[in-house]
This record gives structure tokens, C-alpha cells and sequence, in this order.
């Protein structure tokens, strides 16, 4: 990956932590509790989730990878429980401390993209909160999910089954009947969200609401 194209990526990665951590300032305690689009964490969860991923080196993801004795969820769910701290003002100030961080797992960067997007919209959708993302963002990030196999979190394997076409970006992904609706939507489909599935349509909704 070229120089000025990881450059740019960076900078989308971190204006969406800083917008994320605006947003979570605005949250009253309750809000920190509630239940976020991923499934079983909370709001709070999902941003201690977010404070771990961006802490990650790809030396320590392999330790801590070998420690949860290679399952996933384990240790996505150490990342959230030593991240969480005794507050959500503690949660808060951590995300804002990593928010220019640029060390990453060893997976394409643009899976940092996906990181804050989809649980950007995890937290917010939770909360009542609207973000108007970059476009360029959310169509690299759904453009990885579309080429990442399910057993790594994205959907390469449903490509073969359906076509996502964008209605608000020139993309258009997979083959077989239309799924069609914004970018963001689909990402969040493919990315196992249900809660997006009702901004979509075509004729290979079935087909895509029968694997989220």
C-alpha cells in the first residue's frame, strides 16, 4: 500500500475517534449501559472495545491471541474487561488518549476502518445519535468486508450469493439478485447489524437477512 494512500486512511481512522469521543461526552450515565448493536456488550463495552483495538500491536495481538488460546470472542472480551476502567468517564478519557494511535493487528488497514464505522454506529444507533460519514470511508471498509471470509467477521462467502449495490456510491459488489440501499446500510448487513436491514431492499434481501 502506497505511502500517501495508508496516510489517508490514518486520517479518516483517527476523525472518527475523535468524532466518536465527542459523541460519548455527550451520553448521560444510563446511556453508557445501554445495550449497543453488538450483540451482548454495551454501549461502554463497545467503546473499551474500541480503546483495545487501537492499543493493538501485531506483535501483542498474536500473545494475546495465543493466551485466549485462539478464540476470538475470549479475547475481544479480555480487551473490553482490562479497557473498561472504573467509569465511562475513565472508558472516555482512555479512547481519547489512543485516538491518534497508529498501530494496528496484522490485517489490512483498512480494518481499522471498519473498527470505527460499524461500532461508531454500534454505540450511536443505541443512543439515538446520527453521523454523516465520509463516503470514501464507508466504501473502503464495506469493500474489505466483501473480500474478508465470515470466519474473519466479514461476508466474501455471501458474495458469491448476492450483488450489493449502493444507491448513494458508484459500488456495486457480488453476484446474483440486488441487495440494494445506502453504503452504510449494507456494510452494517453484511457486518451481522439487523438493524440495518430495514434501509434495504432488492430482491436478494432474503438472501443477505438470512446470514446477518
Amino acid at each position: 500500500m502506497k505511502s500517501d494512500t495508508k496516510r489517508g486512511i490514518w486520517r479518516m481512522v483517527h476523525a472518527e475517534r475523535a468524532a466518536l469521543t465527542d459523541d460519548l461526552a455527550r451520553l448521560d450515565p444510563g446511556q453508557w449501559d445501554a445495550p449497543s448493536l453488538c450483540e451482548g456488550w454495551t454501549v461502554r463495552d463497545v467503546a473499551a472495545h474500541l480503546v483495545d483495538a487501537a492499543r493493538t500491536t501485531r506483535i501483542g495481538f498474536v500473545a494475546g491471541l495465543v493466551r485466549a488460546r485462539f478464540d476470538f470472542d475470549r479475547q475481544n472480551a479480555r480487551g473490553v474487561e482490562r479497557e473498561r476502567g472504573a467509569s465511562p468517564q475513565e472508558t472516555l478519557e482512555r479512547l481519547r488518549r489512543v485516538a491518534s494511535r497508529t498501530t494496528t493487528p496484522p490485517a489490512p488497514l483498512d480494518t481499522r476502518l471498519v473498527e470505527e464505522v460499524v461500532h461508531g454506529e454500534d454505540i450511536r444507533r443505541a443512543v439515538g445519535l446520527v453521523r454523516s460519514y465520509p463516503q470514501e470511508a464507508v466504501v473502503r471498509a464495506l469493500r474489505l468486508q466483501a473480500r474478508t471470509p465470515a470466519s474473519f467477521g466479514g461476508a466474501k462467502e455471501l458474495m458469491a450469493r448476492v450483488r450489493l449495490t449502493a444507491t448513494d456510491a458508484d459500488l456495486s459488489i457480488g453476484e446474483g439478485p440486488d441487495v440494494t440501499g445506502p453504503a452504510l446500510s449494507l456494510l452494517l448487513a453484511v457486518s451481522g447489524r439487523r438493524a440495518a436491514l430495514d434501509e434495504l431492499g432488492g430482491p436478494g434481501l432474503p438472501v443477505l437477512a438470512a446470514t446477518s
